[in-house]
């Protein structure tokens, strides 16, 4: 992924650079570990063995970065879910998929997670916006897909709304305490929580 710059007209612009992606990884450290407005560029450039002026040539600014991670993640969980229902029609299965790749990104990306939740308050403006616009298209993603299988008869839901945030929440709650090397696996805790989800929308 390149870093996302603000262009003339406050449109969005890619700009790609060779270390972009060490970069990237070192500032969602560090926006872990000690938070956005605590974390300098000059920590950044510590913790990828640059001077200011180097890193300067790669990122102006420690906004763009965070911008990059929010808006990237955000993208990235519309692809997954797109790729997921993709393939059948059948609305049941459509969700018990969309949830199956939600969850399964939190678990493998639990640093974008904390991170998007954390710091929306840390965007500035036209980006906060955007990554809003972003957060609440994947919601109406899982709504339509709520909404399609009640129509059809399969679901017992008193508010579509209600259910797809408490579905976004099993995957946001999941990146708080999964590690790789726990009891469960990935796979195990994706299945239940797939099952989760059709419980909340009243599978009948």
């Amino acid at each position: 992924m390149g870093y996302q710059l603000l262009a003339s007209g406050g449109d969005v612009v890619r700009a790609s650079s060779p270390r972009s992606a060490e970069i990237r990884a070192a500032a969602l450290d560090l926006f872990t570990r000690l938070g956005y407005e605590a974390t300098t560029m000059a920590d950044l450039g510590a913790a990828v063995g640059m001077r200011g002026p180097s890193l300067y040539k790669h990122v102006a600014s420690k906004q763009d970065v965070l911008v990059e991670i929010m808006t990237g993640t955000m993208e990235a969980l519309l692809a997954a879910h797109r790729s997921a229902v993709a393939s059948t029609d059948d609305p049941v299965e459509r969700l018990r998929r969309a949830t199956e790749a939600h969850v399964r990104y939190h678990a493998r990306h639990r640093q974008e997670a904390f991170v998007g939740n954390r710091e929306l308050r840390s965007l500035v403006q036209p980006h906060r916006d955007r990554v809003l616009g972003l957060r609440a298209e994947y919601e109406r993603c899982f709504r339509e897909l709520i909404e399609a299988g009640a129509q059809a008869g399969h679901f017992t839901v008193g508010s579509a709304s209600l259910a797809s945030f408490a579905i976004l929440d099993l995957g946001m709650g999941l990146a708080a305490w999964y590690r790789e090397d726990g009891e469960l696996t990935e796979d195990a805790v994706v299945w239940q929580y797939s099952q989760f989800a059709l419980r909340i929308v009243g599978l009948r």
